[in-house]
């Protein structure tokens, strides 16, 4: 929880959040580039632990999944390409396939 709040959220949340809901602004502009560099490190991380797990705690579907899952499956609407991580997008793909599983966008 800690990694979703202070490597990944910062990064990958906020530039979708800047980008769909904020004028961008010269100094966000500049700072895009930055939180793009962080936040494809944050899914570098993400990948690493993935490639040999099924999720990310004690191998089971947990709130650590839940809260990484909530800004990683829009990740691309901030500028964040997740081809490169084969092991993100099938944990992206097992979390969706959770009872109740609820998009980030729905309604």
């Amino acid at each position: 929880m800690f990694f979703e709040h202070d490597s990944h959220e910062p990064n990958i949340a906020t530039s979708r959040y800047w980008l769909h809901h904020l004028a961008i602004t010269a100094e966000r502009c500049a700072a895009l580039a930055e939180k793009k560099r962080l936040g494809d490190a944050a899914l570098a991380v993400m990948e690493t632990h993935l490639s040999r797990r099924t999720y990310f705690v004690a191998e089971r579907y947990t709130i650590a999944d839940i809260a990484l899952y909530a800004c990683t499956h829009v990740a691309g609407e901030g500028g964040f390409d997740l081809e490169p991580w084969p092991a993100v997008r099938a944990w992206l793909a097992r979390v969706a396939q959770q009872p109740g599983h609820v998009l980030i966008t729905a309604a």
